[in-house]
């Protein structure tokens, strides 16, 4: 009853009604003890099994889009078409596997301090993370 309240609670701070659908996508969220990583469609998916009933994508989309206007979730660029979002919200670097596409993070002390030797002129530097794409190295496969 306490996670529903806080679920209630994200809900109505990020400007959403608390229906049925959000709800469960908060607990598909927010109600678990490791990071998540995920794509619209795979959390749409997920969310659909799990209510054994279809959910509309443009719930997910506004909902997720909310939830990271609001701070709750990260979003993470892969390509021009393709992001993830992660519910680890601190600044950390990531692996993408793209034999699998999958998201993975990478810990800090696993990257040396990242040297950026110029800025953009009138900017400041908010954060630096680091996507490592990896792939499966053909050539030492027999």
């Amino acid at each position: 009853m306490a996670k529903n309240i806080e679920f209630i609670d994200k809900l109505r701070a990020s400007g959403l009604r608390p229906t049925k659908q959000r709800l469960k996508i908060c607990e598909v969220l927010f109600d678990r003890d490791e990071t998540f990583h995920f794509t619209i469609n795979d959390l749409s998916n997920i969310i659909s099994k799990s209510l054994n009933e279809k959910i509309s994508l443009a719930t997910v989309y506004n909902t997720v889009h909310a939830f990271k206007n609001k701070g709750y979730l990260k979003e993470i660029s892969i390509n021009s078409d393709k992001s993830y979002f992660d519910t680890n919200i601190t600044n950390h670097h990531h692996f993408f596997d793209e034999d699998t596409n999958e998201l993975i993070d990478c810990h800090n002390d696993l990257i040396e301090e990242v040297n950026i030797k110029k800025n953009i002129t009138g900017k400041k530097i908010n954060s630096v993370e680091v996507l490592i794409k990896v792939a499966s190295d053909n050539q030492n496969q027999n």
